[in-house]
C-alpha cells in the first residue's frame, strides 16, 4: 500500500471519529435542553411581586377546588367556584405587575391579596373544624378527607392524626399522609400491628363514655343555673309581697 492511500486512509479514520464525536455532543446537548426544559415546565412560579402574601393563596387554591369532592363542603360550591375565579385573575395582575405594566396599581393589588388571604384562611379553618368534628363524632370518612385534603396542618396534629388511625385501623384505608407516617416511622407500623379489633373496640367505647360524661356535665350546669335564677326570682318575689304587707 502506498504512502499516499496510507494518508487517506488516516484520514478517512479521523473524519469518522470527529464525526462521531460531534453527533455525541449533539445528541447531549439537545438531551440537556429538553430536560431543562421540562424542569421548568415541572416548576409552579407565582408572581414575585408580595410574594410572602400571594404564595401561599396561589398553592392552596387547587386544594379548595378540590374540597368541592368532599360531601360536606358541597354546600361551599359556588363560594369556590367564585373565589378561584378571583385568584386566577389576582395571579395573572401580580405577572402584568412584575412584567412592567406601569398601569397596574400596587397597591390595589396588595390590597386584593388581603381579601384573598382572609378567605383562604376561611376555608382552612373550615377544614380544620371538620376535622375536629369529625374526631370528636368518630366520623372516619371525614377524618381522611380533611387530613389528606392538603389544607390541613397534618404535621402539627402527626401525634393525633396517627393515634385515631391506630383505633380506627379497621375502618379507615392507610392512604396519603398516615401511609407517609407509617413508613417514615417504622415503630408505628409496629404499633399499628399490635392493635387488635377488641383494643380498637374498647378505645371506642372509652371515647364514648368521655363524650356522655362531658354532655351529663353540661345538662348538670345547665340545670344548677336555671334553679339558681329560679331562687332568685323567688326572693324578689317574696320581698316584693312583704313591701306590700308593709304598706297595706
Amino acid at each position: 500500500m502506498g504512502t499516499f492511500m496510507k494518508k487517506i486512509i488516516i484520514m478517512s479514520l479521523l473524519a469518522t471519529i470527529l464525526f462521531g464525536q460531534d453527533v455525541d455532543v449533539n445528541a447531549t446537548k439537545e438531551v440537556d435542553i429538553n430536560s431543562t426544559k421540562k424542569a421548568e415546565a415541572d416548576v409552579v412560579k407565582y408572581p414575585d411581586v408580595y410574594s410572602a402574601l400571594g404564595n401561599v393563596i396561589y398553592e392552596n387554591i387547587d386544594n379548595i377546588v378540590k374540597l368541592k369532592e368532599i360531601d360536606i363542603f358541597k354546600t361551599f360550591s359556588v363560594k369556590i367556584d367564585n373565589y378561584s375565579k378571583h385568584v386566577q385573575k389576582s395571579k395573572d395582575i401580580g405577572f402584568s405587575i412584575e412584567s412592567g405594566n406601569k398601569n397596574i396599581d400596587k397597591v390595589a393589588y396588595l390590597e386584593n391579596l388581603r381579601v384573598l388571604s382572609k378567605e383562604n384562611d376561611y376555608f382552612t379553618r373550615s377544614v380544620k373544624s371538620a376535622y375536629n368534628a369529625s374526631i370528636k363524632k368518630q366520623d372516619s370518612r371525614v377524618f381522611i378527607q380533611t387530613v389528606n385534603s392538603g389544607l390541613l396542618d397534618t404535621d402539627k396534629n402527626r401525634e393525633e392524626i396517627v393515634e385515631y388511625y391506630l383505633s380506627h385501623s379497621e375502618d379507615i384505608n392507610a392512604s396519603g399522609i398516615i401511609q407517609r407516617y407509617l413508613d417514615e416511622d417504622a415503630k408505628l407500623k409496629s404499633k399499628k400491628n399490635a392493635y387488635n379489633y377488641e383494643q380498637a373496640k374498647k378505645l371506642r367505647q372509652e371515647a364514648k363514655i368521655r363524650r356522655i360524661r362531658e354532655d351529663d356535665k353540661k345538662k348538670q350546669a345547665k340545670l344548677e343555673k336555671e334553679l339558681t335564677q329560679e331562687v332568685k326570682q323567688k326572693k324578689i318575689e317574696i320581698r316584693e309581697n312583704q313591701k306590700r304587707e308593709l304598706f297595706n
